[in-house]
């Protein structure tokens, strides 16, 4: 007899026949469509019921819903097909997701959408290509800024627009200058005029508007002692001895063969010398 005619076709679960019945092959096992939906068919999170296996099942993450089950939390409209958000397991579409969860820009006041780019400071926010410089209008991105009067300036804007210039290289300020005769210096750009070190934070003095550090000052301009042909400052109090438009440093004011100090005493002079009344009474 032909074996094939008699061979049996059941369920793989209840062993109930097949022949004449819809069935569903899973792993080249055939279920009738009752056990298939017992056993493997996902429940649906919007009601609760199997999704059977004559129904389209929409999943995401791990969760499943009936087509018909698959709309927005808040206003019920259908998702399949459509942009959609998921906030705390639930989901929505993207308009009711905005008005629930979404920002307003700062500048255009409308919302902003889930997932696009958006820019944060000091609790607004603002869409990416409204945040842009007050003064040139260009967007400012993840560059510096620097915010006045509730405005938003990319950095070479403010420094055109409110830093102060450096009367010396014409440059802004921006940190830490320095006021000379009511004007503004970078530190770097106030220098003596003589050997062009940094004055900022040294002792100075200026002649003619021009400022100079005071080794460079008393090489130039200050008196010279007799004596030592040193500079006599005159700055930082210090005593000197003037006579016949010579000058000489207290120090310095000697008997020049006996080297007695002279400085409150009688004295002679021998051409460009001084002497004391001892070592001069042979003249």
């Amino acid at each position: 007899p032909d074996t094939n005619m008699t061979e049996r076709f059941d369920c793989s679960y209840c062993k109930e026949s097949l022949f004449g019945k819809k069935y569903i092959l899973r792993e080249d096992s055939p279920y009738c469509v009752k056990c298939y939906e017992n056993l493997y068919s996902n429940t649906c999170e919007e009601c609760k019921k199997p999704i059977g296996a004559d129904c389209k099942d929409l999943s995401y993450k791990d969760r499943h819903w009936h087509e018909t089950c698959f709309h927005c939390f808040q206003c019920k409209n259908p998702l399949v097909d459509k942009p959609f958000a998921a906030k705390e397991e639930h989901l929505l579409c993207t308009d009711c997701y905005s008005n629930e969860y979404s920002s307003k820009c700062n500048e255009c006041k409308k919302t902003i959408m889930p997932g696009t780019r958006k820019m944060e400071y000091k609790g607004n926010s603002w869409h990416e290509t409204c945040f842009i410089c007050y003064r040139c209008q260009q967007p400012i991105g993840t560059k510096s800024f620097i915010p006045k009067d509730n405005q938003n300036f990319c950095v070479p804007c403010y420094e055109k627009q409110f830093a102060m210039q450096c009367v010396q290289c014409k440059k802004a300020i921006t940190t830490g200058g320095v006021t000379y005769r009511e004007q503004p210096w970078h530190k770097e750009c106030f220098v003596c005029t003589g050997c062009k070190k940094q004055l900022s934070g040294q002792r100075f003095t200026s002649r003619d508007e021009f400022a100079y550090c005071l080794s460079c000052f008393c090489n130039l301009y200050a008196k010279k002692c007799a004596g030592c042909t040193n500079p006599i400052s005159g700055l930082g109090g210090t005593k000197y001895i003037s006579f016949e438009e010579r000058q000489w440093h207290n120090d310095c004011f000697n008997c020049k063969k006996c080297s007695l100090s002279l400085v409150g005493r009688g004295f002679l002079t021998e051409r460009d010398d001084i002497l004391c009344p001892e070592c001069g009474k042979d003249i």
